[in-house]
C-alpha cells in the first residue's frame, strides 16, 4: 500500500510538474530579432555619397570613382570621354564590424585624402532600432605647387551624419545633414557651409537597382563671387558576390563632398550633365 502511494505522489509531482513547465512556456514571450538587417545598401559609396554601409571587420575595400568631361560641350567629346576629366582611388580597411578608415588620392586639384567611419547605431530586424545611422568625416589637403599657401590653408574638412532606413528588401532611403569647413577659401565665400542630401536605391532585380541623390546647400553664398548649383545624379548599380558598379549621369564633378557642397557651379537643368562610375572591390582577410 506504501508502495503504491508512492508511486502515486511521484506521478502527481511528475504531472504537475509538465503543467508548470506548459505554463512557463506558453506564457514566455519570443524574443526580438536584434540583428541588423541585411544590406541595407550593396556598399559604402553610393553616387558622390557615402552609405551607412561598413564592410565586415579586416575587410580592405578597392575604390575607383570616375567622372568624364561635361555632355554639353560644343567640341565632339565623345560623351565626354575626350573633355577634362576627373579621378579618384582610395583604399579602406574595416578595423571592426562598426569602424573603418581610408585613404584617397584625386586628379583635380591633387587632392590627398583620410576617411574615417564608425557606425553609431544599426537598424535591427524585428524593427526595435528603426533607423541606421552612421557617422563619416573626411580631412583633405591640396598638393599643388603654389608658394602662396601654407599647409594650413590647404586644408579642408568634411563631416556627415547619416540616417538610413531598409523599408522593404527593395527600397533604402537616407538622409544626410552634412558639415564642411575650409581653412581658406575665395575672397566673399564663406568658410563653413551646411548642406543636405537626400539618396536611395530602388532594386529592379536582385543584382541591380536603380540609385539616386539630391544635394542641396543649406548656407547662401555671395552669388557675384561663386553660384553654387545643387548636385543630382541617377544611375544603374550592378553588384556581383565582391563588386559593386554603379553608373550614372549627374552634374558634381568634384568627387570629394566637400568640393562638390561649396564649389559645384553646374546646373542639372541646364544640361550641364556629366557620365561617372564607381567600381569597389573587397577583400577579406
Amino acid at each position: 500500500m506504501v508502495a503504491v502511494s508512492a508511486v502515486a505522489l511521484i506521478l502527481a509531482s511528475a504531472v504537475f510538474a509538465q503543467e508548470g513547465d506548459t505554463t512557463a512556456v506558453t506564457e514566455e514571450k519570443p524574443a526580438k530579432d536584434k540583428r541588423p538587417v541585411k544590406d541595407p545598401f550593396e556598399s559604402g559609396y553610393l553616387l558622390n555619397n557615402q552609405t551607412i554601409v561598413i564592410p565586415t571587420a579586416k575587410t580592405l575595400e578597392f575604390v575607383i570613382q570616375h567622372r568624364f568631361g561635361k555632355l554639353n560641350s560644343e567640341d565632339f567629346d565623345l560623351l565626354g570621354l575626350y573633355a577634362p576629366s576627373n579621378i579618384r582611388m582610395g583604399f579602406n580597411y574595416s578595423i571592426t564590424d562598426k569602424i573603418q578608415v581610408g585613404i584617397g588620392s584625386t586628379k583635380n586639384n591633387k587632392l590627398q585624402d583620410v576617411n574615417w567611419k564608425y557606425a553609431i547605431l544599426r537598424q535591427t530586424r524585428s524593427g526595435s532600432m528603426p533607423v541606421g545611422i552612421t557617422y563619416f568625416g573626411d580631412a583633405a589637403i591640396d598638393v599643388r605647387k603654389d608658394t602662396a599657401l601654407t599647409t594650413a590653408n590647404r586644408l579642408s574638412y568634411y563631416h556627415q551624419l547619416i540616417f538610413a532606413r531598409k523599408f522593404s528588401n527593395r527600397i533604402s532611403v537616407q538622409i544626410v545633414p552634412s558639415f564642411t569647413h575650409f581653412n581658406i577659401v575665395d575672397s566673399l565665400v564663406k568658410h563653413d557651409n551646411i548642406a543636405i542630401s537626400t539618396s536611395g536605391r530602388v532594386k529592379i532585380t536582385d543584382v541591380m537597382g536603380i540609385v539616386f541623390e539630391y544635394d542641396q546647400q543649406l548656407i547662401k553664398q555671395d552669388t557675384a563671387v561663386i553660384k553654387v548649383k545643387p548636385g543630382l545624379s541617377i544611375g544603374l548599380e550592378a553588384v556581383t558576390s565582391s563588386h559593386v558598379f554603379q553608373i550614372f549621369i549627374g552634374s558634381a564633378d568634384a568627387i570629394l563632398n566637400q568640393h562638390n557642397v561649396l564649389y559645384n557651379k553646374n546646373d542639372f537643368l541646364k544640361k550641364e550633365i556629366l557620365i561617372g562610375f564607381n567600381i569597389t572591390r573587397l577583400c577579406n582577410f
